[in-house]
């Protein structure tokens, strides 16, 4: 493995510690869940569900975050789109699948699910992981039938040896093909591990590490929202 290589995998590994800590870290405000939506009317609604980077952690506000650069590219062609984001800090897939009765408060076109990196952090069974990612896209399909739902793919830490990874980044595409969910492989591609795309702590995306993210995520939602 070069150098380069092993930056970059090594800066992915951290990343996901500081997802599971940065609630610790962060601003009570960012420990909550960050609830933005447009004002606007009779458009499709999407909501993003998540941790940290789907919250937006340690930009200069949410309208930094790539939930919201992908909002407005997507108003380009849906004038009326609304969003909201439920990213928080630090949670595990049992932490949202707890607020996702609550988190459903309305009706949905879109749902974005990005979580299960926390769970792999703290050693959580990846049975456990499975089964909650699975209980919360089935849950938001009782309440929604006819949501769309985008499953965001997630990687783990090596320290729980070989057999727990190769399990856990395993489970996310096994979901999507069971529960029949749009699938995208790993949010950070081409961002975790180059330093001009992160902050000083050099793990969370900056403002242009979020328009990357944006970016990639777009064409996902663009066929979701067909």
């Amino acid at each position: 493995m070069s150098r380069l290589s092993y930056y970059r995998f090594f800066s992915i590994l951290i990343l996901f510690s500081l997802v599971a800590s940065c609630n610790k870290e962060g601003s009570e405000q960012e420990q909550q869940t960050s609830l933005k939506m447009e004002t606007k009317t009779n458009g499709k609604k999407i909501l993003f569900f998540g941790d940290s980077l789907t919250a937006g952690y340690g930009l200069n506000g949410p309208e930094e975050s790539f939930v919201h650069l992908a909002a407005l590219e997507l108003q380009k062609k849906y004038p009326d789109l609304q969003y909201v984001n439920a990213g928080v800090s630090g949670d595990t897939t049992s932490g949202g699948l707890a607020r996702l009765d609550w988190v459903l408060n309305t009706k949905y076109d879109v749902f974005v699910l990005e979580l299960g990196a926390n769970d792999s952090l703290r050693g959580l069974p990846t049975k456990m992981t499975e089964e909650n990612l699975t209980r919360i896209i089935r849950e938001a399909r009782s309440k929604y039938p006819s949501i769309k739902i985008l499953l965001i793919g997630m990687r783990t830490l090596p320290n729980m040896g070989p057999q727990y990874a190769k399990e856990f980044a395993a489970l996310f595409p096994r979901i999507s093909k069971k529960e029949k969910t749009e699938f995208m492989p790993f949010l950070l591609e081409g961002v975790a591990g180059d330093r001009r795309l992160n902050q000083d702590d050099g793990i969370h995306p900056t403002a242009e590490g979020h328009k990357i993210l944006s970016k990639h995520l777009v064409p996902y939602l663009n066929k979701l929202l067909k």
